[in-house]
């Protein structure tokens, strides 16, 4: 049985039944966490989380499951059950996060939220705020719901253009071109019918609207590039552009000025190395704009600071997304739309992987990998760092993409980064960074191996890997592997001596085991110390014994 947590939060609520909690109360408790990411309710439970027991109404514990449900529209199942705790019996009512917006029967709707000093408490839920709710839950693409009160001549022919335009400097969808403006915004669904009216989508708006009617009918729409240095601001410029201008206004007047490149030579090659990869954050930016929230008040925000760029967005990460599964999740934009219209015109990755990218674009250059996890449940953050590039990393990655003729794999970048920086790591360990599971990871490490690109260490269960000395002389860090291994033989022979001074004798088996070798590396460790005279062997094959001179 998991111990009642310390604290109330988003997921856990607390509520005393001394007094015998009343009905209405424990079902808007519920209601109020079903509407939002479900969770645990504790009955029988004080705000401080002293558990003081259930009233004798609330014993009957199928009870409250069949009123909770009887009281919820729709009705809402719940699991309950009751946790013996410092001799009284509290209930633990498990509440799913609702795909439907749930109600009490006599038409209370609240959800859950965090407070600005960290403690949750229930808010009503307008009937504005249900859109919101569907989109998260993917069940609603809000970019594609028509734009009511606008017209078509909301549509910027001009911002049209631009988008012809960047299809062709992109590499869009060129079967485009060829259409009429009419057909155009039928194929990209920036407009839709209501009988013989067209009207546009919020997609089409966003897209190609004029920027008074984004002003008029989509005022959530806001972008602010700011410069901090320390205290001081900068730059500090709030634009309400439509996308495709504003993607152009940020990427050439404010990214590109910024970016500061140096050249490095690789065999017969110069390569141009930037501070700021720009298809790295040409990805981030269309991610923020495509992926926000637009139900929600707030600006994207792109910010310089002395410690490196971050972008963030309003709108956590869509149902299904966490910072566990960033890598290896399938796609899922919260406006299904609005991501297709950019793809097709070129600006962002086709396959829906453009994470890959914008992790490709720091690591490859031996740079930390970007970090998202300043993000919540209602902001989607992600920071580039403005660490120095390391460019014989840069040297050592372009080395292998020209042996094989093909980019390297962005698990495989993962991975020596990691070991970079970690010195040795595990399959286990590794695997956590990958966000694959052991056996994958292990897959990457064979092919790695047979690359030369790392060493394995120890025996299979425990085998830890580094870098391979042919990569640290390449980095010129060879000292640094000549430490790993030196120590690593010093320590494994102060511990097998240790050993035979306590327990008077070892064997192959017994030294493998304590110093993580295989059987044959633990042989070679004890016929060292006897040729240096610091062990002797008795006996010889299965039973053979090293004991002290």
């Amino acid at each position: 049985m998991a111990p009642i947590p310390a604290r109330e939060s988003l997921t856990v609520e607390f509520k005393s039944d001394v007094e015998s909690l009343p009905d209405s109360e424990l079902v808007a408790a519920v209601i109020c966490m079903a509407n939002a990411e479900g969770g645990e309710l504790y009955i029988g439970v004080e705000n401080d989380g002293l558990a003081t027991g259930l009233h004798a109404r609330h014993m009957n514990i199928p009870g409250v499951v069949a009123l909770i449900a009887n009281r919820t529209t729709p009705s809402l199942s719940v699991r309950a059950e009751g946790l013996p705790v410092n001799g009284v019996t509290v209930a633990c009512i498990h509440i799913p996060k609702s795909e439907a917006i749930i109600s009490s029967s006599e038409g209370l709707i609240q959800r859950r939220r965090i407070q600005a000093d960290g403690t949750p408490v229930c808010v009503p839920f307008y009937p504005f705020e249900f859109a919101r709710r569907h989109s998260d839950l993917r069940r609603l693409d809000y970019s594609a719901i028509p734009m009511e009160g606008a017209r078509t001549e909301d549509l910027d022919p001009m911002e049209r253009q631009r988008l012809r335009t960047l299809i062709e400097r992109y590499g869009g969808d060129s079967t485009l071109l060829g259409l009429s403006d009419e057909d155009l915004d039928g194929a990209l669904g920036l407009v839709t019918r209501d009988g013989k009216r067209k009207i546009p989508t919020v997609a089409g708006m966003l897209t190609i609207g004029r920027e008074q009617a984004i002003r008029t009918h989509l005022p959530t729409h806001e972008l602010a590039v700011q410069e901090l240095s320390g205290t001081q601001v900068r730059l500090n410029k709030f634009l309400r552009l439509p996308l495709l201008a504003l993607f152009e206004r940020v990427y050439e007047q404010y990214f590109m000025v910024r970016v500061v490149e140096e050249e490095v030579q690789t065999g017969l090659f110069r390569v141009p190395v930037p501070n700021y990869d720009g298809r790295a954050f040409r990805e981030a930016l269309v991610n923020a704009l495509v992926h926000r929230d637009y139900t929600r008040l707030g600006a994207v925000h792109i910010r310089w600071k002395n410690d490196g760029l971050t972008l963030s967005n309003p709108g956590g990460f869509v149902e299904g997304v966490t910072l566990e599964n960033l890598l290896i999740t399938e796609p899922r934009p919260r406006n299904p739309l609005l991501a297709d219209v950019m793809k097709r015109v070129g600006l962002a990755e086709r396959t829906g992987r453009g994470v890959d990218l914008i992790f490709q674009g720091l690591l490859r250059y031996g740079r930390p990998a970007p970090d998202y996890g300043r993000s919540d449940v209602s902001t989607v953050v992600l920071r580039f760092s403005d660490a120095a590039a390391d460019l014989r990393f840069l040297e050592l990655i372009m080395e292998e993409e020209r042996r094989t003729n093909a980019p390297m794999p962005i698990d495989a970048l993962i991975a020596l980064s990691q070991l970079q920086s970690s010195g040795r790591l595990t399959a286990a360990s590794l695997a956590s960074y990958l966000q694959k599971d052991e056996a994958g990871t292990r897959i990457l490490l064979g092919r790695l191996l047979d690359a030369g690109l790392i060493e394995a260490r120890g025996p299979a269960r425990s085998r830890e890997v580094t870098l391979s000395a042919a990569v640290y002389r390449r980095l010129g860090r060879a000292a640094e592997y000549i430490h790993q291994t030196a120590f690593d033989e010093i320590q494994q022979e102060q511990m097998v001596l240790q050993y035979v001074s306590q327990h008077g004798h070892i064997s192959r088996g017994e030294a493998a085991e304590l110093c993580r070798l295989s059987r044959d590396q633990s042989s070679r460790l004890l016929r060292r110390l006897a040729s240096a005279g610091k062990l002797r062997l008795q006996n010889a094959g299965r039973g053979a014994r090293y004991l002290p001179v």
